[in-house]
Order: C-alpha cells, then sequence, then structure tokens
C-alpha cells in the first residue's frame, strides 16, 4: 500500500517533466513535418491555410462546450482579435513556411530559441517591462539578449568544421559536405535566416499583445480559436492572392495531409493544453527551460531523415542561443523573487502600522 502511494506521489511530481518532453517532441515533429511537406511541392502559403483550418475545427468544440468565463464581444474587441491574428498568426505562420523551405527544420528549431528573448526586447520597447542595467538580473536579461541574438547569427553564417560522429553518411559526405547547402544556394540560405527571424519577431510581438487582449477578454480557449479562425481567413486570402494555380490546393493520401493534420490538430490541440496546465503547476521559466529540447530531438532525427550534417559553428551559435536564454530567464526569476519579497515586506509593514494604531488606541 505504501509502496503504491509512494509510486503515485512519485509520478505526480513527474507530470510537469513528462509534460513538457512530450510538448518539444510536438514542437520537434512540427519542424519536421512542415520541412518534409514544403520540400515535397506544397505552397507554404496553402500549407498554412490548412493548417489553420484543422487547428480551427479542432479547438471550436472545446471553446463552445468548456466556458471559462462568459465575456461578450464588442466589435471593437472583435477587430482588435482580428488584428492580432494578422500581425501574429497569420504572419509568423506564413514567413515560418516561407522561411523553411529555404533553411532547414535544424535551424527552424534553433531560432525558437530567440522568442523569450525577443519577446522580451518588444516588451521593454513599448514600455511594458523595465530593465535596470545596474542591478545583476537586469544586466543578465541585456547580456543574455545580446548572447542569444549573437548565437542566432552564428548558427545561420558561421560553419566550420563538420562534426564527424554526426556524420552518418561518409559516402554522401564525400561528394557534399552538406544536403541542406546543396539544396539551398547562400543567397536562399542568407534569405531563409532573415525571413525566420522576421517571423520570430512577428510572433513574439503577438505573445506580447496576447497580455493586454487577455485583460479585456480572459477566456483564453475562445480567445485562441477565434484567432486561429481569423489567420485561417487572412492566410486563404494571402494564399489565393499568391498561388493562382488550382491544383495546389489539391490534398493527397501523402506527407501533405499528414503534415497539415499534424500540425493543425496535434499541435494546437495538444500544445494549447500542456504547457498553460505546466505553467499552472510550474510556472513560466520552467516551461520555457525545455525549449532548446526541440532543437536537439529535431538535428538528431533531421541527420537521419535528410542526411544534414552538423557544423562546429552551428554547435556554438547553439551554445550561445542556449546560454542566452537561461540568463534571460534566470535575470526575470530572480526579478521576480525580489519584486514578491518586496511586495512581502510592504504588506509586513502594513500589518505593523495598522498593529500600532490599535494598540494606541
Amino acid at each position: 500500500m505504501k509502496s503504491s502511494l509512494k509510486y503515485a506521489m512519485l509520478m505526480e511530481n513527474h507530470k510537469p517533466y513528462i509534460a513538457m518532453l512530450l510538448v518539444q517532441f510536438i514542437y520537434a515533429g512540427m519542424a519536421l513535418f512542415a520541412k518534409a511537406a514544403i520540400s515535397k511541392g506544397m505552397n507554404p502559403y496553402v500549407f498554412v491555410v490548412y493548417r489553420q483550418a484543422f487547428a480551427t475545427i479542432t479547438l471550436a468544440p472545446f471553446a463552445f462546450f468548456f466556458k471559462s468565463k462568459e465575456t461578450s464581444l464588442s466589435y471593437n474587441l472583435i477587430w482588435k482579435i482580428f488584428f492580432i491574428s494578422l500581425f501574429g498568426l497569420t504572419m509568423s505562420l506564413n514567413l515560418y513556411s516561407v522561411a523553411i523551405k529555404y533553411t532547414t527544420a535544424t535551424f527552424a528549431a534553433a531560432t525558437t530559441n530567440t522568442i523569450p528573448v525577443l519577446t522580451l526586447i518588444i516588451a521593454v520597447c513599448l514600455r511594458m517591462e523595465s530593465i535596470s542595467v545596474r542591478k545583476l538580473p537586469g544586466f543578465a536579461k541585456v547580456l543574455g539578449s545580446v548572447i542569444s541574438l549573437s548565437g542566432a547569427l552564428v548558427f545561420a553564417f558561421v560553419k566550420g568544421p563538420t562534426i564527424n560522429f554526426m556524420n552518418w553518411y561518409p559516402s554522401t559526405h564525400n561528394q557534399n559536405t552538406n544536403t541542406a547547402i546543396k539544396n539551398h544556394p547562400v543567397e536562399e540560405w542568407i534569405k531563409g535566416c532573415f525571413i525566420m527571424l522576421s517571423g520570430n519577431t512577428a510572433w513574439s510581438m503577438w505573445l506580447v499583445l496576447q497580455g493586454c487582449i487577455l485583460k479585456q477578454y480572459p477566456d483564453k480557449l475562445r480567445l485562441i480559436t477565434l484567432q486561429c479562425f481569423f489567420s485561417c481567413i487572412q492566410s486563404a486570402i494571402w494564399a489565393i492572392a499568391a498561388e493562382r494555380n488550382p491544383s495546389a490546393w489539391k490534398l493527397g493520401w501523402d506527407v501533405h495531409l499528414l503534415a497539415v493534420l499534424y500540425c493543425g490538430v496535434i499541435v494546437a490541440g495538444i500544445t494549447y493544453w500542456l504547457p498553460v496546465w505546466t505553467i499552472e503547476k510550474k510556472g513560466p521559466v520552467f516551461t520555457a527551460i525545455f525549449t532548446p529540447l526541440a532543437l536537439v530531438i529535431t538535428a538528431v532525427f533531421s541527420a537521419f531523415l535528410w542526411k544534414e550534417t552538423l557544423h562546429w559553428g552551428s554547435v556554438a551559435g547553439v551554445v550561445l542561443l542556449v546560454g542566452g536564454l537561461y540568463s534571460v530567464l534566470w535575470g526575470k526569476k530572480r526579478e521576480g523573487g525580489e519584486r514578491a519579497r518586496n511586495e512581502q515586506n510592504i504588506d509586513s509593514n502594513k500589518e505593523e502600522i495598522v498593529l500600532e494604531c490599535i494598540t494606541h488606541q
């Protein structure tokens, strides 16, 4: 009895870790499936339309039956959600899909580590968050931001020697040091890198604006469902303008259908619930710490699936990316702890003043 109770408690404590591992595997799969579908000829804009359509269909029943709060939607609020969807989901996902055509799934997974840093920079520029460089946590956040963005540039543009123990295909390696570089000329690779970083910036802007809109419409599930719906319509207009060939919209029983189903159903369904649940259990910093795992998973699978050869320059970029990310997270956690202690001291001082007033009376 005691052993079973102990095992149950152990599993309960490890649930957040298991949840975040699953989320990172799902994110890695998103990059791999998106790369596979677009490399096989699927139009990137059409891919986003189908992805958002399946996401809307998946989330709509949950949004209808699981109402968190009764909140009314005014016309002003609907327009705000529409524009946030346009500059966040629609723009970021379309830029991501175009960029992954010119780069690799590994690079896409690597640059997601810049999103917390870019979010911090945008929040500071919009004066939604302040940084005191004179204090150690503030300095760590600034230094981490610089290091992380530098790591993204190093990963993109510095190759260096190949990693021999990651060369699974020595025969092809002699012909070409990197299949990804062969498929993508230097001009396309550079263009793809900047498009990917632009997409991450748009996503970071969306995350910042989410905080503002949630204050007016706190029903998170309905809000994300509405945004997926608006994003689907916006992406459809974008895709129709960019792709006039009707055959590009056909879905067969192939990797194209599998990719849009995976990204629309699995990514939208599971990765919406699990991170929110984990944040409630362990906090946002705990959730963000697991972000680099998606990069490791994607790199390993890409080496097997697409014969990608990793370079030491890319490893240096990853080290800078992850180091900068953890520096920012440490600074935010330290500042949050100091803020909580200050609030606690203020509350205790107020209680002491009240007690003194009562005793004097």
